[in-house]
C-alpha cells in the first residue's frame, strides 16, 4: 500500500520533526497538526504538506485534521515537568482516540518508551504506558512502539549525554547511572514508524524497539567520550541524590531546563531493555542491520566530523541525514560552537579582494599580529604538532588539500570562498573561511569567521583565553585584506 493520508502530530518536535519529510519521500500525503505554524517557516519541507493549526486538548481541531485520514502518527509528550501532565496526557490520548475513531481513520501509530513489566514506574514512563494503552483500546487497530533513549543530535536524552559528558571530566550521578539501557538511533527509530503506516497488524498492540547494544548509563557516557575525542570520565554514584536535586544539577552544569533533566533522571530510575524481538515479525530490521551504539554516536557527531561549519537549512535537502540537527529543535540541542564574524566593505573587486586572501600564509604572513601567529605555530611544535614551518607550495594560488603553515586549505571557489581547516594541536576543531560578496560599482563586501567546536572543558578554556586577542588578530586581518594595496 502507498499514498497514504497521513496526520502527524508532533511536527515541531524531534521526532515527527524527521519523519514527516520521509513520509512524503515514501509517497504519502501528510498533513500536520501544529499549535503554531510558525515554528515550521524555516524548514525545508513546510511547502509539501498540509499545516493545521490545532492542539490535542481541542477536540474541534482534532476532527478537522482527522478528516479523510488514513493513519494517525501521535508524537506529542510533555517533558516539562508540569505538575498535572500525567492527567493532561491522559485526555489527550483520549480526544485522540475519538477523534480517530470517529473520522474513520485506519490506524494509529504511538512512539512510547521501554519499561519493565513489574515494578513502579516513573511518572512520565507510567504517562506514555497509559497513553499507549487508551490508544491500543481505541476500537482503531493501533501500533505501539516503544523506544528507550534515542540516539542523535537534538534528542533530549542524548543532549544530556552529549552535555554532562563534553562538561565534566569528573561527575557526580544518582544510581541510575548503573543501570540497563537499550539505546536506538534516530535512523532505526524511523525506520520503523515509516514501515508502520502500512505494516501487516493483525491486533492492537505494543512493540519494543531497541539497538543491537545493552549498556549501562555510565558506559553510555563513557563510549560517547571515546568516540567524541574526550579522556575518560569519572563518575561518583551518590545515591542520596534525588530526581529534584539532580534536575537542578544538570540545569546548572547544562544548557537543559532543569524540569526536563529531571524527568529524563525519573525516566532513567527505571531499565530501558526490549523483553522480546516480536516487532521483527511485523517490521523486519533495516536491510543493512541495526546501528550500534558507538556508530549512532558518531552519526549524531558527523557534521563536526565531515568539517561541516555551515547550519544553512535553505539549502538542505528536505529530508536529510536523521542525525543531524533541525531548525525547529530546542536551542539547547547540538553542540556548543564559537565564532568570531566579521564583515568589511572593500573599494577592490571581488577579484583583487580574493586574490589578497589567497595569498595569506607562508612568507606572505597573517596580514595582523605576526609575533602572535610564530608564538602559535612554535607552541603547537612544542605540542607535538606540525609547526610553524610548513609555509605554502606556491606564493600566490592555493588548491584543495594544500598544507598552508599549521592549517589545510578545505575549500576554495575563487573569487567567493576560502575556508581553511586547523591541524595545529588543539582542544577541538577550528575553521578559519572568508566569503567575498559583490557589490555595486565593482566593489566588494569581505565576510571572515572563525569557528571553534571545543572538546571538553579544555575547548571551552582554550577559546576563552584567547578571546582578548581576538579583537587584535581578527579585526587587523579582516582590515588588511580589506584595504590592502593592489
Amino acid at each position: 500500500m502507498s499514498g497514504l493520508r497521513i496526520l502527524v502530530t508532533g511536527a515541531t518536535g524531534y521526532i515527527g520533526g524527521r519523519l514527516a519529510p520521509r513520509l512524503l519521500e515514501a509517497g504519502h500525503r501528510v498533513r500536520v497538526l501544529v499549535r503554531d505554524p510558525r515554528k515550521l517557516q524555516d524548514v525545508p519541507w513546510a511547502g509539501d504538506v498540509e499545516i493545521v493549526r490545532g492542539d490535542l486538548g481541542d477536540r474541534g481541531s482534532l476532527e478537522q485534521a482527522c478528516r479523510d485520514i488514513d493513519v494517525v502518527y501521535y508524537l506529542v509528550h510533555s517533558m516539562g515537568g508540569k505538575e498535572d501532565f500525567v492527567d493532561a496526557e491522559k485526555q489527550a490520548a483520549q480526544n485522540v482516540a475519538e477523534a480517530a475513531r470517529d473520522g474513520g481513520v485506519s490506524r494509529i501509530v504511538y512512539l512510547g518508551g521501554l519499561h519493565p513489566d513489574s515494578g513502579e514506574l516513573s511518572p512520565h514512563l507510567y504517562s506514555r504506558a497509559q497513553v499507549g494503552a487508551i490508544l491500543v483500546d481505541s476500537g482503531v487497530p493501533t501500533l505501539v512502539l516503544q523506544a528507550g533513549v534515542v540516539i542523535g543530535s537534538g534528542s533530549a536524552s542524548f543532549e544530556m549525554i552529549r552535555h554532562l559528558s563534553n562538561r565534566l571530566p569528573v561527575m557526580t550521578t544518582p544510581r541510575w547511572v548503573d543501570n540497563r539501557i537499550q539505546p536506538i538511533a534516530v535512523r532505526d527509530v524511523l525506520h520503523y514508524l515509516v514501515a508502520a503506516a502500512d505494516a501487516p497488524l493483525e491486533r492492537s498492540g505494543a512493540y519494543d524497539i531497541g539497538g543491537p547494544d545493552v549498556l549501562r548509563y555510565g558506559e553510555m557516557m563513557q563510549q560517547y567520550a571515546e568516540v567524541a575525542g574526550l579522556a575518560k570520565r569519572r563518575i561518583l554514584v551518590l545515591p542520596v541524590l534525588t530526581p529534584k536535586l539532580a534536575g537542578l544539577w544538570i540545569g546548572l552544569v547544562t544548557p537543559i531546563p532543569p524540569g526536563l533533566g529531571r524527568s529524563l533522571i525519573e525516566s532513567l530510575s527505571n531499565d530501558a531493555v526490549m523483553r522480546n524481538h516480536d516487532i521483527d515479525a511485523i517490521i523486519p530490521p533495516p536491510e543493512e542491520g541495526l546501528t550500534g551504539y558507538r556508530d549512532a554516536v558518531r552519526l549524531a557527531l558527523g557534521r563536526i566530523e565531515r568539517g561541516e561549519v555551515e547550519t544553512t537549512w535553505a539549502d538542505a535537502s528536505p529530508v536529510g541525514a536523521p542525525a543531524d540537527p533541525l531548525p525547529s529543535d530546542p536551542d539547547w540541542a547540538g553542540e556548543v560552537v564559537f565564532t568570531d564574524e566579521r564583515s568589511l566593505d572593500s573599494d577592490a573587486s571581488p577579484e583583487e579582494v580574493f586574490a589578497t586572501i589567497e595569498s595569506i600564509g607562508g612568507e606572505n604572513g597573517w596580514y595582523s599580529f605576526p609575533l602572535a601567529w610564530t608564538v602559535r605555530g612554535w607552541l603547537d611544535r612544542f605540542a607535538g604538532g606540525v609547526g610553524p614551518n610548513r609555509g605554502r607550495r606556491h606564493p600566490r594560488v592555493l588548491n584543495t588539500g594544500d598544507a598552508l603553515d599549521f592549517w589545510r586549505v578545505e575549500e576554495i571557489h575563487r573569487p567567493e570562498l576560502l575556508r581553511l581547516r586547523a591541524e595545529m594541536r588543539a582542544p577541538g576543531g577550528a575553521w578559519l573561511e572568508w566569503r567575498v560578496e559583490p557589490r555595486e560599482g565593482g566593489r566588494s563586501r569581505l565576510h571572515q569567521r572563525a569557528v571553534f567546536f571545543p572538546r571538553g572543558l579544555a575547548g571551552r578554556a582554550y577559546w576563552y583565553s584567547l578571546v582578548p586577542f581576538h579583537g587584535i588578530i581578527f579585526r587587523g586581518m579582516l582590515e588588511n585584506i580589506a584595504h590592502a594595496e593592489r
